[in-house]
C-alpha cells in the first residue's frame, strides 16, 4: 500500500518541482527550451501509452485469440472521444494561443492556461490509477516495478510542464506565489483522478484491458491535439522532434528495464 501511495504522489511532485522553478528563474523559458521540453513530454506520454498501457491491454486479452486486439481497440477510441468531449466542454487556453477553446467563460487568461494543462493531466492520473488498481487487486499482469516505472516516467515529463505553466504566468505579471500555486494546482488533478480510479477497482479490474486502452487513447489524443502542434510551431521545429524521440526512448527504457 505504501508503494501505491508513492506511485500516486511521485507524478504530482514532478509538477510541483517544475513549478518551483519560478522562484529562482528570472525570465520566461526560452522558446527553444519550451519546444524541447514539450517534445520530451510528448515522447514520454506517447511511449507510456504504448508500452505501459496498450501492450499490456493486448497481452491481457490473449485468451481471445485473433480478437485479442478488440478490447484495446474499443478502449482506445472511447478514451480519445472522452478527451474530445472534455476539450469541447472545458474552457481553456493553450500556451502561445490567443483563441480560447471549450465553452465561453469569463475566466482569466492565467486560469484558462492552467485548465489547459489540467485537461491533459486527467488521462495521466487515470492511467496511473488503472495500473495501481490492477496491482492492488493482484488481478493483472502488471508488476510493482512496472507501475513505478509509469509513475516515474510521468513525473519526469511533469517537471517541464510545471515550469511551462508557471513561468509564462510570472512573465505576464502574476506574483511568484500565484504562479507557483497555479502550476501545483494543474498537477493536483493527477493524484485525485488516480485515487478515484483505484476506489473503483472492483468495477475496473474485470475490464482491465479496456481501461488500460482508455487511458492510452486519452493520452495520445492530448499528444496529437496539443503537444505535437506546440513543439512544431515556428522555426527549428526539428528540436521538438529530437526531444520527442528522447522522451520516447527514456520512457521505453524505464518500462522495459523495470516492467
Amino acid at each position: 500500500m505504501r508503494e501505491s501511495f508513492w506511485g500516486l504522489i511521485i507524478p504530482f511532485l514532478g509538477t510541483s518541482l517544475g513549478a518551483f522553478c519560478v522562484f529562482f528563474m528570472k525570465n520566461e523559458l526560452n522558446v527553444s527550451v519550451q519546444r524541447a521540453l514539450t517534445g520530451f513530454a510528448a515522447g514520454v506520454m506517447f511511449a507510456a501509452s504504448v508500452w505501459s498501457l496498450l501492450i499490456p491491454a493486448i497481452e491481457q486479452s490473449k485468451a481471445m485469440g485473433a480478437w485479442a486486439f478488440a478490447p484495446a481497440f474499443v478502449g482506445f477510441w472511447i478514451g480519445a472521444l472522452f478527451l474530445l468531449l472534455l476539450d469541447r466542454l472545458i474552457p481553456h487556453l493553450h500556451r502561445n494561443a490567443n483563441q480560447e477553446e471549450g465553452v465561453k467563460s469569463k475566466f482569466s487568461r492565467s486560469t484558462m492556461m492552467m485548465l489547459a494543462v489540467t485537461l491533459h493531466n486527467i488521462p495521466e492520473g487515470m492511467a496511473i490509477g488503472v495500473v495501481y488498481a490492477g496491482l492492488l487487486t493482484n488481478s493483472s499482469e502488471i508488476s510493482l516495478s512496472g507501475a513505478l516505472a509509469l509513475s516515474i516516467g510521468i513525473a519526469i515529463q511533469n517537471f517541464p510542464e510545471g515550469a511551462i505553466i508557471s513561468m509564462p504566468l510570472r512573465a505576464e505579471g502574476a506574483s511568484k506565489k500565484k504562479s507557483f500555486l497555479y502550476g501545483v494546482l494543474s498537477g493536483a488533478v493527477e493524484p485525485i483522478f488516480a485515487l478515484v480510479t483505484i476506489l473503483l477497482a472492483e468495477l475496473i479490474v474485470p475490464s482491465m484491458p479496456y481501461f488500460l486502452a482508455f487511458a492510452a487513447g486519452a493520452m495520445i489524443y492530448v499528444v496529437v491535439e496539443e503537444l505535437i502542434p506546440e513543439m512544431s510551431t515556428g522555426k527549428h521545429s526539428n528540436l521538438g522532434t529530437i526531444f520527442f524521440s528522447v522522451g520516447f526512448t527514456v520512457m521505453m527504457a524505464l518500462d522495459v528495464a523495470f516492467g
